[in-house]
């Protein structure tokens, strides 16, 4: 199904938020940014110029802001406009609520209307498309089978295994396999609160479709085209970053990280390692796991819900009956392992590497090396050994500028820093 654009507005009251919050957002601007034609302010707010010539109309009718004449000579040019008379006490009072500037906000309600038109559930990863994702890991043959289900269903996956094994890869494979772009309003209003939203760190715009319409823009500019976000997080997560950030200064808010991978995918990786006990973290996510919705509250104590829609993958070297207990497990709907690679599968692993990084294989040398320290389980071949060892091959040779080869020496060197005594 095609994901609707959300409309161009066309009044103030299409924008879905009040004409007062409108008004002093447009005071904020002039006060941020001086003399400006309403073009200028309707770019700023993202807004058609037709609804700032309305706002403005207000303002001077309210003598808040004067006009400083045109900004050209040509019969195209625009009256420019100022704050004035009470106007600079209205902006600072707008200050003194909320120091934000910038485009205007969406309705709490539009933005949860585009969430629901735009779900993770409907965009349906092929099993073509998750492998091409996948082809630059050596995964055994049945990884694909099981993580298809897991991906299409939208609901919350829990990858496991030994540490270096690919987990995080197959994560970042994963996100990369969908392939609508949605809908991510800059910033949506609550109660007369505005809560930041977009994140240029973590969303992709769409800039090729989205320069294409700039004279004539098909859906409003509140919203930016966006892949599907791909949010990765690890040892840094801690419960307060899964709630809204209010700076008492500034007076808005900053989404949680979670909320920013909306329609798409968020990763818990290294799960056990965080500085919060991973019980409780699977506690504060009981309710959106399950129901699929999660509560936010206010400073002021206002609460609102919105949609928990994104795949939540939580990856994880710990075994999954130390993490928590049987009910707060049973809340993770997928349970994949990701088991360490075969012998032959370590082989051509290693040998790919090598090939990348332009450092010729020596197969009898490789063979002595793989007898010496794996063979008959005297270590269990991990997926990130072969880059380790490669990366310390090219800098031992980049070091005494020798040209890159394989020895005996330079294998057990890298072998030695993979361990400790």
């Amino acid at each position: 199904m095609a994901i609707t654009e959300p409309p161009v507005p066309s009044t103030v009251e299409d924008t879905g938020v009040s004409r007062d919050l409108l008004m002093k957002l447009v005071a904020k601007t002039l006060q941020v940014h001086g003399t400006l034609a309403p073009s200028q302010i309707a770019r700023e707010m993202r807004l058609p110029t037709g609804i700032v010539l309305s706002l403005l109309k207000d303002l001077q009718r309210l003598q808040f802001v004067e006009s400083k004449g045109l900004a050209g000579h040509d019969m195209r040019s625009e009256v420019r406009y100022s704050l004035g008379g009470d106007g600079i006490h209205f902006a600072a009072r707008a200050n003194a609520q909320s120091q934000y500037v910038g485009p205007a906000p969406v309705s709490l309600e539009a933005w949860i209307a585009q969430i629901r038109q735009q779900t993770i559930a409907d965009d349906h990863v092929t099993r073509d498309a998750l492998k091409k994702q996948l082809s630059h890991l050596i995964l055994p043959d049945d990884i694909v089978t099981l993580l298809g289900p897991a991906v299409n269903s939208a609901k919350s996956v829990l990858l496991y295994g030994k540490p270096g094994n690919g987990k995080t890869s197959i994560a970042e494979a994963i996100g990369n396999s969908f392939s609508d772009r949605i809908f991510i309003p800059h910033c949506f209003e609550v109660g007369g609160q505005i809560i930041n939203l977009f994140d240029p760190t973590l969303h992709t715009p769409d800039e090729e479709e989205e320069s294409r319409l700039v004279s004539k823009p098909t859906f409003d500019q509140r919203w930016r085209r966006c892949k599907r976000p791909f949010v990765l997080t690890g040892g840094e997560l801690t419960l307060d970053m899964l709630d809204l950030s209010y700076n008492a200064v500034s007076r808005f808010y900053e989404a949680p990280i979670h909320l920013k991978a909306i329609g798409g995918v968020f990763v818990i990786d290294d799960f056990g390692r965080q500085r919060t006990d991973p019980q409780a973290v699977l506690n504060r996510w009981i309710v959106p796991l399950e129901r699929r919705y999660d509560f936010l509250t206010l400073h002021t104590g206002k609460k609102f819900s919105v949609p928990f829609d994104q795949l939540a993958i939580f990856s994880t070297n710990i075994p999954p009956d130390e993490l928590a207990d049987p009910g707060a497990l049973r809340r993770l709907y997928y349970k994949i392992q990701i088991p360490t690679p075969s012998e032959d599968d370590f082989r051509v692993i290693f040998r790919d590497v090598a090939a990348a990084a332009e450092v010729p294989f020596d197969s009898d040398i490789f063979e002595a090396f793989f007898d010496r320290h794996y063979a008959n389980g005297k270590a269990i071949p991990a997926g990130h050994h072969p880059k380790y060892i490669v990366d310390f091959i090219k800098s031992v040779c980049r070091f005494k500028e020798e040209d890159l080869h394989m020895s005996a020496e330079l294998l057990d060197g890298g072998w030695s820093n993979l361990t400790v005594s």
